[in-house]
């Protein structure tokens, strides 16, 4: 997801610098969509991890 939010900002990117100002617009708003919820799913993954650390921990005990 990362990689797709990389390559709309790069098509961003270039088509403003082309002067495309609408393409450049919504793919900028696609990446942004993208990268906001690869954030929220890389945190929410962090703290599955750490649970199941916990759990672990905890049974091994």
């Amino acid at each position: 997801m990362l990689k797709y939010a990389i390559i709309f900002a790069l098509i961003s990117l270039v088509a403003g610098a082309l002067g495309f100002t609408g393409v450049a617009a919504g793919t900028a708003g696609i990446a942004k969509i993208l990268f906001v919820l690869f954030l929220v799913l890389a945190v929410i993954f962090v703290v599955l991890a750490a649970i199941g650390v916990g759990a672990a921990r905890k049974a091994l005990k």
